[in-house]
């Protein structure tokens, strides 16, 4: 298979599940917490190349991927200070090209995190958190060019700085992240794709019923090893965009927005549908 690996197609889903967390910044109480669905809708046929540039996957096998992917994120508060995230993707892959036609479906990789205030234990306010997690290889890997992995194989380690804040009484908030992603190898495949530093910059404001929102968020690799050799060309990057508007439905708030992609290198290009449903779980007394 020419350009890219088509594992590339999983990893950039996989990893757009983040930006759905984003819809709450402050640790939550006891008991209470929130559950976002969020699915992803990405058709391209082109990539981001080791040079940045934006072009076919590979111009004589006429690469095509379409990924549809729903992340079910859940955070629910433990004690106070403390609360605790679960993140569980169903990934429905497909990679076309002149070699053949593939399409993998199922659970991929989970994640799960913990995130405390140290400030609520120092008699501050100041709306600081650390969250702390790692990515499990749920999802089924396999060491073939001609299958479609539903994840990347090997376990992540995650270390996050938040800070947040809103403007109240007025609608609106401002929040930021920056994090490390240590990443094992894959002993399979014989590939340390490389710890990863990656940030998010989110804000938002509602008009009654209505709300809009901008993410930007990015994220950029390590040098990775493969079969024990150092490709400095295989490294991968992102810095995308997501403006999103969403609407006070039912108990929570539907939305609708897109993932503009930047810049990047080694993942496919080409804008990603993103809807989803928010809503706050537990009681607000």
């Amino acid at each position: 298979m020419g350009g890219l690996p088509v594992a590339a197609v999983v990893t950039a889903m996989v990893l757009s599940g983040g930006a759905g967390a984003a819809s709450a910044q402050w640790v939550e109480p006891p008991g209470r917490g929130w559950m976002d669905l969020s699915v992803f809708h990405l058709d391209t046929r082109d990539a981001f190349h080791s040079d940045g540039d934006i072009r076919a996957f590979d111009p004589f096998t006429q690469g095509h991927a379409v990924s549809t992917s729903a992340f079910a994120t859940v955070a629910m508060g433990l004690i106070p200070g403390v609360d605790a995230w679960v993140q569980v993707p169903f990934q429905r892959l497909r990679f076309d090209d002149l070699g053949g036609d593939r399409l993998r479906s199922g659970i991929g990789d989970t994640r799960f995190y913990l995130r405390v205030q140290p400030g609520r234990y120092l008699g501050s306010g100041f709306p600081l958190a650390i969250r702390g997690g790692a990515k499990v290889p749920v999802g089924d890997f396999a060491v073939d060019a001609e299958i479609i992995p539903l994840g990347d194989g090997q376990r992540d380690w995650e270390l996050v700085l938040e800070l947040g804040h809103s403007f109240y009484p007025v609608p609106a908030y401002v929040s930021a992240w920056i994090g490390h992603r240590w990443r094992e190898q894959n002993l399979e495949s014989r590939r340390d794709f490389g710890d990863e530093v990656f940030f998010l910059l989110s804000g938002g404001i509602e008009f009654g019923r209505l709300g809009t929102s901008l993410i930007a968020e990015g994220w950029d690799g390590g040098v990775p090893v493969i079969e024990g050799l150092s490709i400095a060309t295989a490294s991968r990057s992102m810095l995308r965009l997501t403006p999103s508007l969403s609407y006070r439905l039912g108990a929570g708030s539907a939305k609708a927005g897109v993932q503009i992609p930047v810049r990047g290198t080694n993942l496919p290009a080409g804008n990603t549908l993103v809807i989803g449903y928010f809503v706050r779980l537990g009681s607000e007394a």
